[in-house]
């Protein structure tokens, strides 16, 4: 298929500290195109949530001005949000049913009917599910099956992921959106959208915890055995420790921020003991001078937190203990502290590595886009991708030809690689067990807000 029959797919990443609008299209090859980029300052977000929608819909819009500026030929209409905030939980359930008809092979309707029977678990009033996930089934005495349909058996059970979140959080960031002029055409869950932008084939199967480092929550999803075990969502994040720099150092928040991004270190015996900052005085005042070191002290003491709740977490699921070949992938805005690698080494006891979502992105694109805080927004487009290769019917057939505008390529043309031409049967294999990734969670988590807004009225 080439490209002009592809959709062209919008993310749209509503975080605390910025507002991605990225619209992309598959090539040839199965990699992503970015033909619209843009993105602006969020203020109307704190921890992930939306508190003040009026300022959320003009970031969205700039983050929207800034993407057509950079393509004038795009039309968005629909975009895939992420969610997240520490409203969102998660629960394990169990699921069985016995069979009226044992001599007929299991079927998809049983399976489906198991998944429905978990929206009737209780959760506290004013939370709603917003996702379902199957993990592995069993039948009758057989564990650990990944697909139970054909077998024959009296009783079929599994095992499941259930994603809560408060109804008012979800109802916010679908106004934002709408009265932006968009329509939200799915909600993706925030570590489920970085996971799928930062993950290989292999990371799946070797077991990985991905955590994302965002402005107001950092995210967490652990894969084990290609399943998805584990998500959280912890209420800390880069904004805690701009805020825990300022707090401690007297300084401004801007100071704190442009200190921790050009000189903070997560390590603070890796800091300089003898290296200070000369801040400027405000109206008149002295300047400040301020040692690396207690910046680093500062830094270090609040990242040693978040990767403690992510060994706590890990712990629950009993995956704490050398069990993820993968170790740790660390993306996000705040993954590119200085030393976070061997302090997440250090405080978990397993590897760690940055996750950049180049995994799925064409060759040429400009670096900016490489960048971990934007694994969540190119995470969303792969969601989108997913949808289209399941659904193409509710997809446009007419696709307007837009191109990849020279702003978002490589300036220096040596710099392009030359995309493969060939696909080995192994790429074939790793390209399916990624698209079977989003395969394994339910696609429509709007449509269950909409049927919830209906019952209201």
């Amino acid at each position: 298929m080439n490209n002009e029959q592809q959709p062209i797919i919008v993310g749209l990443d509503i975080g605390t500290t910025k507002i991605a609008a990225i619209a992309g299209r598959k090539n040839e090859f199965g990699k992503l195109e970015i033909i619209g980029f843009g993105r602006a300052n969020s203020n109307g977000v704190k921890h992930g949530q939306v508190l003040n929608i009026d300022e959320t819909i003009k970031a969205i819009q700039m983050a929207l001005e800034n993407c057509y500026a950079s393509n004038p030929d795009l039309e968005i209409g629909e975009v895939y949000v992420g969610i997240a905030g520490h409203h969102i939980k998660s629960l394990q359930t169990r699921g069985d049913i016995v069979r009226h008809d044992t001599n007929e092979e299991i079927t998809q309707r049983e399976i489906d009917q198991l998944v429905s029977d978990q929206y009737k678990t209780y959760i506290p009033a004013g939370d709603q599910i917003i996702d379902v996930i199957r993990q592995e089934f069993t039948v009758d005495n057989f564990q650990n099956i990944p697909n139970p349909i054909g077998y024959g058996g009296v009783k079929i059970g599994a095992n499941f992921h259930i994603i809560t979140g408060d109804k008012n959080a979800i109802r916010n960031i679908n106004r934002a959106v709408e009265k932006s002029g968009l329509r939200t055409k799915d909600l993706v869950l925030q570590p489920l959208a970085s996971a799928a932008a930062v993950m290989g084939q292999e990371d799946l199967e070797a077991g990985v915890a991905i955590v994302d480092i965002g402005g107001g929550t950092t995210d967490l999803a652990v894969f084990y055995e290609g399943i998805l075990k584990h998500t959280a969502v912890i209420p800390f994040g880069g904004e805690n420790i701009t805020n825990d720099i300022k707090t401690g150092l007297g300084v401004l928040k801007t100071q704190a921020e442009q200190m921790k991004v050009q000189f903070g270190s997560a390590l603070a015996n890796e800091a300089k003991a003898n290296a200070f900052i000369t801040i400027p005085g405000l109206r008149g005042m002295p300047a400040k001078e301020i040692s690396v070191k207690n910046l680093a002290n500062i830094i270090q003491a609040r990242m040693s937190e978040i990767m403690d709740f992510v060994t706590y977490h890990l712990k629950q699921v009993g995956l704490d203990n050398k069990m993820l070949n993968g170790g740790v992938v660390l993306t996000g805005g705040g993954s590119q502290l200085k030393h976070l690698i061997q302090l997440t080494e250090y405080v978990t006891g397993l590897n760690a590595r940055i996750g950049y979502p180049t995994e799925h992105l064409a060759a040429g694109h400009i670096d900016e886009l490489a960048k971990p805080m934007y694994s969540t927004c190119l995470g969303l487009i792969l969601k989108g991708y997913d949808d289209f290769e399941h659904n193409r019917k509710q997809f446009e057939k007419e696709y307007k030809k837009v191109v990849v505008p020279e702003s978002l390529k490589q300036a220096a043309e040596n710099d392009i690689k030359v995309e493969e031409t060939s696909i080995s049967a192994d790429k074939m294999h790793q390209r399916k067990g990624m698209k079977d990734f989003w395969g394994k969670f339910k696609t429509s988590l709007i449509d269950l807000f909409k049927e919830e807004e209906d019952h209201a009225l």
